[in-house]
């Protein structure tokens, strides 16, 4: 008897906690709860010593900009999960926004994605993720989006949040494949706190039935009427593409409720102390927000325009220099750009980030940075492409795809845009003109890339205007949708091969470059990270010769090496192309020690002056290395700087009309360039012909010459003296 009163008691308590799930799924209730762990996070401030004036003119701007846009310019952190969660919670009946649960992001790991069949493993659950790209292939080991193994209403995807989360939308897309057209049309949504029983999100008494896509690549977004509290949400697909299979890739939105363990916090979630203005910024508040940062650092800052974009927007640039406006001598110059894919948006907010950091840090008298902007002319260009990303910004991050806002406005890929120079080269190294009628470096652009009917676009005119303009010896620009780095060249040499191994006579020290950025990311050499779409490159280290990656003639990168002194290399700099504006605290922490190496690179090598017998700066001397068939160029003044590894370099420094130079160079392990200068005399040759040139090309005496000047009888008196005029 007693057996069966426990029996039903355990059935009735088992009814009862049921009830409450279900109350829980359909009503959202929050469950209440403290972050400790969190709370401290918040509570810590950022120690920056800043003079108590440029204080006062920090807080003066920043309530200058909250007066203006209802946010402050420079912000702390935003907010935590934890207290979006309360806010949100407050009121359930109006619409909750929540960030994605990091399905794209890969926050939300392998194994917390379940499916109830698939078709192959390389189209499992793990592949479900917004904007995932496949290979060429559809039988790939890595794959576009899961697929189910059968075609029934019984299929589902689902996710594991680990913790009691408020869903509020999901957003779906179909397969990514060139070959296959594969996507669901309609589905359900189901929750559960224990993945057992599960709760149907319902229209009154019936299913709610969701529309999904039309196609493969637009995502489609269906916010649900109230938050759902649960632990697993659950995708059903209901109808699909008549000439396809179940197949689809998503991101759940959601705001995690409070953890009372804290334990997927401490686990999941970075946090930062920099006080920065974290949000994404459209082409306005672009421009607001440099032109706070120049009012603040006044000393060391400059706005100035390399040109405009297809629809008249200007390409703003911001320079940091202990002398804006002005080159140095013996300064080397620095650039990183972004958003040449308008839809890459983090670049574009990584060096908005930046230039607010080196501000903030110099003024708080940071060392590091002070060094930094008293050595470098630093050139931070954050939206080459401003048209292509004012379309992304439309969209919003989600919705974007993976390529709307991609090209320029009138449809260019701005980064694959320049000449093609490598072919110019390798062919005049075949018919054995290099170096003789063909240099091995600043190869000029061909005339019909310079015509007005050319297919270029207005903001690649204006790039290579401006890297013509300013002699820069180091470069990067920012692109998004991987975690690696590339470097030249971009174009494999053999014809008809898309992924070649193409290295320049500088492979090495590309190399070391390109790890330098590698290294101190905080994900890319991460061995144990999981893959962004398709290539592992955090078995090489995250950095790669361009070619191996896939081949592309006319590159920024393959341009600006061959064309002008400066080396350039491409940062990508997140799986995610337009991350919520939530990720960005952890983005900046990803990338902020990276972006400083990389600058400080710019000292790595030699430097010097090339100078006459007489002092004056030599224009355009040409400075060679033994062993690498790769040449530099003095700057206006007659200074230069050659990126090296470590080692003992023979350098020779020649220029026209003048006798070439030699020495060893050494350069150290140490941070800083070696000093190395050079003074070139004139040849004989070079003077015989330049006053040859100074009097008509013809070797004339001096009594000739007054012959052309005086009158005969005047000649033969000077001629025979006082003899002639008797």
């Amino acid at each position: 008897m007693s057996a069966l009163f426990l029996k039903g008691w355990c059935n009735w308590s088992l009814t009862l906690s049921m009830l409450a799930v279900l109350r829980s799924l359909s009503y959202g209730y929050p469950v209440e709860g403290r972050d400790y762990y969190r709370e401290d996070q918040l509570n810590r401030e950022h120690d920056l010593h800043i003079p108590e004036s440029a204080q006062h003119a920090l807080e003066r701007h920043q309530l200058q900009g909250s007066n203006r846009s209802g946010k402050s310019v420079f912000r702390k952190a935003p907010k935590t999960s934890t207290e979006r969660s309360k806010q949100d919670t407050e009121g359930s009946e109006t619409k909750a926004e929540c960030p994605p649960m990091g399905l794209e992001t890969l926050k939300i790991d392998d194994v917390q994605l379940h499916a109830s069949t698939m078709k192959r493993y390389g189209l499992g659950p793990h592949r479900g993720r917004l904007n995932i790209q496949a290979g060429l292939n559809d039988d790939e080991f890595y794959d576009g989006g899961w697929c189910a193994g059968r075609n029934d209403p019984l299929q589902w995807l689902e996710v594991d949040a680990r913790r009691l989360t408020k869903f509020t939308a999901v957003i779906t897309q179909g397969r990514s494949s060139l070959w296959s057209s594969d996507w669901v049309t309609s589905y359900k949504v189901l929750f559960s706190n224990d993945s057992h029983t599960w709760v149907t999100l319902k229209n009154g008494s019936r299913d709610l039935i969701f529309p999904g896509n039309r196609e493969k690549e637009i995502p489609v977004l269906n916010s649900f009427r109230k938050p759902v509290v649960a632990r697993y949400i659950r995708v059903n697909p209901r109808s699909w593409h008549n000439n396809g299979d179940i197949c689809m890739r998503m991101e759940i939105l959601g705001c995690p409720m409070p953890d009372p363990n804290n334990y997927y916090h401490r686990r999941n979630e970075i946090t930062t102390t920099d006080s920065l203005d974290f949000k994404h910024h459209n082409y306005k508040e672009m421009r607001q927000l440099m032109k706070v940062v120049n009012e603040l650092c006044p000393n060391i800052t400059r706005i100035y325009n390399i040109g405009k974009s297809y629809n008249g927007q200007k390409l703003y640039a911001i320079e940091i220099s202990d002398n804006p406006g002005e080159h140095e001598l013996g300064e080397p110059e620095f650039r990183y750009t972004a958003g040449s894919h308008g839809n890459e948006v983090l670049g574009r907010e990584l060096l908005l980030l930046l230039m607010q950091f080196i501000c903030q840090e110099y003024l708080s008298g940071n060392q590091r940075i002070q060094h930094l902007v008293d050595e470098t002319r630093i050139h931070l260009l954050p939206s080459v492409n401003p048209d292509g990303c004012d379309k992304a910004f439309e969209v919003g991050s989600e919705l974007g795809g993976w390529s709307v806002g991609r090209w320029s406005q009138d449809g260019f890929d701005i980064h694959h845009n320049f000449p093609d120079l490598n072919s110019i080269l390798w062919e005049a190294e075949i018919q054995n003109l290099v170096p003789r009628k063909v240099l091995n470096h600043h190869v000029p652009i061909p005339e019909w890339y310079q015509s007005k009917n050319a297919t270029v676009a207005m903001e690649t005119r204006a790039l290579i205007a401006w890297m013509e303009k300013i002699p820069f010896v180091l470069g990067g620009n920012l692109q998004g949708g991987e975690l690696v780095v590339t470097y030249p060249y971009d174009r494999t040499r053999s014809h008809g091969i898309t992924q070649e191994q193409t290295p320049t006579p500088d492979d090495h020290i590309f190399g070391w470059l390109s790890f330098s950025y590698a290294s101190t990311h905080r994900l890319m050499t991460d061995a144990s990270r999981r893959v962004c779409h398709t290539e592992d490159f955090a078995k090489e280290d995250s950095t790669t010769n361009g070619a191996a990656w896939h081949t592309a003639a006319g590159s920024m990168n393959d341009f600006s090496y061959l064309h002008t002194n400066c080396f350039e290399l491409s940062m990508f700099v997140g799986c995610d192309k337009f991350p919520h504006e939530t990720e960005l605290p952890e983005e900046w922490e990803n990338n902020r020690e990276s972006l400083l190496v990389f600058m400080e690179q710019v000292h790595r090598g030699i430097k010097g002056v090339v100078r006459d017998v007489k002092g004056r700066g030599i224009t355009n001397a040409i400075i060679s290395v033994e062993g690498i068939n790769h040449d530099v160029r003095t700057a206006a003044e007659g200074d230069y700087w050659r990126l090296l590894n470590p080692g003992e370099y023979k350098v020779t420094a020649r220029a026209d009309g003048y006798t070439p130079t030699s020495k060893m160079c050494e350069v150290g392990y140490e941070m800083g360039a070696t000093q190395c200068d050079f003074v070139i005399s004139r040849t004989n040759l070079s003077r015989i012909k330049e006053i040859m040139e100074r009097f008509g090309k013809q070797p004339i005496s001096f009594p000739v010459r007054q012959l052309q000047r005086r009158p005969q009888q005047q000649w033969l008196g000077h001629r025979f003296g006082r003899r002639g005029r008797e």
